[in-house]
């Protein structure tokens, strides 16, 4: 049995307790423990900046203690996935963690963003001028190349997981 992080923008989410209920017995069904950030209840005298600080402290600590992350990599207000997320995955790798995230996506970032050839530069533009990356993958390369992408939901990245502890 693994104990997965459950990261993503889910804890935004208005029925956010009950869908981190919810990924937990997919984990379960997996025969795994899922960690799903909200499972700590924060002090009630804590607020602002303290509150802030307290939450940080308590998602780090559930990632010390999983074997590893899986991550909802799906856009959160707009063409990324949400920078906590991003965080934490980033965090576990460093740990030496295994990180698995899913997405939706299955077209890579150049048709995601509708960049557009810019030819006298030679590169891909979004529509702010910005250089958009051509490695024909769904997310950020930080992102792809860290982690194992699995186009789908969930009960998706957690078959593959399955899948992947098979073939190890």
């Amino acid at each position: 049995m693994m104990r997965i992080y459950l990261a993503g923008f889910d804890v935004f989410r208005p029925d956010a307790t009950a869908h981190g209920d919810h990924l937990k017995q997919l984990c379960a069904s997996f025969g795994h423990e899922g960690l799903f950030p909200l499972d700590n209840a924060a002090p009630s005298h804590l607020s602002g900046a303290a509150l802030a600080q307290w939450i940080c402290r308590a998602n780090l600590q559930l990632i010390d203690n999983c074997d590893l992350v899986m991550a909802n990599a799906n856009h959160f207000r707009g063409h990324e996935p949400d920078s906590g997320t991003v965080f934490e995955m980033g965090y576990a790798h460093a740990k030496g963690k295994p990180v698995w995230a899913y997405t939706d996506q299955d077209r890579d970032l150049l048709a995601q963003t509708g960049a557009r050839w810019h030819a006298q530069e030679s590169r891909h533009v979004d529509s702010q001028g910005y250089t958009v990356e051509d490695f024909g993958l769904p997310l950020n390369l930080m992102l792809a190349c860290t982690a194992r992408i699995v186009t789908g939901d969930a009960a998706a990245c957690l078959k593959a997981i399955a899948d992947g502890a098979a073939a190890d």
